[in-house]
């Protein structure tokens, strides 16, 4: 782990772990916006699977149609 003399240090100059949370909270913070809501992140993929999946569905059905008839 990388050293940081910016965090605050405990009482025997051990760095203190509270700082590095406090680091941490204040990045995500940051960065809050602009996150996106689980169902916004899977529709589009889970939207593709299934026109896929209808797809090769019509293509059997018309390959199996046009070898039996």
């Amino acid at each position: 782990m990388a050293h940081n003399p910016q965090a605050p240090q405990g009482p025997e100059g051990q760095p203190d772990p509270a700082g590095n949370t406090q680091m941490f909270r204040a990045f995500v913070d940051e960065a809050g916006p602009q996150r996106q809501t689980p169902a916004q992140t899977s529709s589009g993929p889970r939207v593709g699977l299934i026109v896929g999946v209808v797809a090769v569905i019509v293509v059997l059905a018309a390959a199996g149609w046009l070898a039996f008839s």
